[in-house]
């Protein structure tokens, strides 16, 4: 039988002491590393809320792609859009300067005085014809929510509803004006892959890519902005989705979808439409999406602008199996 000294237990102990420790903190140090070289955090929607004639939202964001979430839990019809207003100028501009010849000006018009109401318009600050929209999401029935994805980049911006109360005065006097900082950080949000394309442009009005039958689901449209021209009220054309139920009335829609209009784009909506969202205003050449689960049911795509149909900026479509 083999024996052994008391210093060849002692170095043996010792050495294996010694390779228990190098192992374990090898072990240490793989951990570490995990936690020095986490994996990409999952890009964030940007959440929006409006309770009542609000928008609860974060006051920064990063730049690049943003998916914006809206969740309308007020009892009014709204929207969002992102303005880019002149360097310096901010929501206490609007407040000041901008809401109260519009508020002056509708109601005017809803006196039928429309011609010394559309002269009111000739007192805003010239710079305000420098203002230029950047999407949003398209009108939202109450206790719905959208989420539309538009690319943004560093700068101020301004975030508004112009749906108007009953009483003709726009929302956007009734506090639904919000600054917005875009930072230099880019966000992680990749480019949307579409399901389906919108393209929409002044002189052909609204195209749906049509080569597949629409079945109940859930779908990412693009909606590309071929060009983009200020109407006849003064603004630009742009993408909602409306579900239409029964016993509508289109062309009731088609007059409220013009804000100039005394009865147009103003609380209560439309009866038996349900709005889904969409894509506001953008300049030309930009590209905007939105998702939406659609059910079975009659649809329609619209602009908000005067005469849709004239315009072929109504299109009617159905989801069916």
């Amino acid at each position: 039988m083999a024996t052994f000294s008391k210093p060849s237990i002692i170095y043996a102990l010792v050495t294996s002491l010694l390779i228990s420790c190098f192992i374990s903190a090898c072990k240490s140090d793989k951990k570490e590393n995990k936690t020095e070289n986490p994996k990409k955090e999952k890009p964030k929607h940007i959440v929006i809320t409006t309770e009542s004639m609000d928008f609860n939202m974060p006051d920064t964001i990063s730049s690049g792609w943003n998916t914006f979430v809206y969740q309308n839990k007020s009892p009014q019809t709204h929207f969002f859009i992102v303005d880019k207003y002149p360097e310096g100028k901010t929501s206490k501009d609007v407040e000041e300067l901008i809401a109260p010849i519009f508020d002056k000006g509708m109601q005017l018009i809803m006196q039928n005085k429309a011609e010394d109401g559309f002269a009111e318009f000739a007192n805003l600050p010239e710079w305000f014809s420098d203002v230029v929209f950047l999407g949003g999401s398209g009108l939202l029935s109450p206790n719905h929510t959208s989420s539309t994805t538009i690319h943004l980049n560093p700068g101020k911006y301004i975030v508004e509803c112009y749906v108007k109360m009953s009483n003709g005065v726009f929302h956007t006097s009734m506090g639904m004006v919000k600054d917005l900082v875009v930072s230099p950080e880019v966000s992680l949000l990749q480019e949307p892959i579409a399901d389906k394309t919108i393209s929409i442009s002044s002189t052909k009005g609204i195209i749906i890519d049509t080569e597949s039958s629409i079945t109940p689901g859930n779908y990412t449209f693009a909606v590309n902005f071929e060009d983009q021209i200020k109407h006849e009220h003064f603004v630009g054309h742009d993408i909602n989705l409306v579900k239409i139920h029964n016993n509508a009335d289109l062309k009731v829609l088609e007059n409220w979808m013009n804000w100039a209009n005394p009865q147009g784009l103003i609380e209560p909506a439309p009866e038996n439409f349900t709005f889904l969202g969409g894509v506001n205003d953008m300049p030309s050449g930009h590209k905007g999406y939105f998702k939406v689960n659609l059910d079975e049911g009659h649809y329609a795509f619209i602009s908000e602008v005067p005469d849709p149909s004239g315009k072929n900026m109504l299109k009617r479509f159905q989801v069916s199996n």
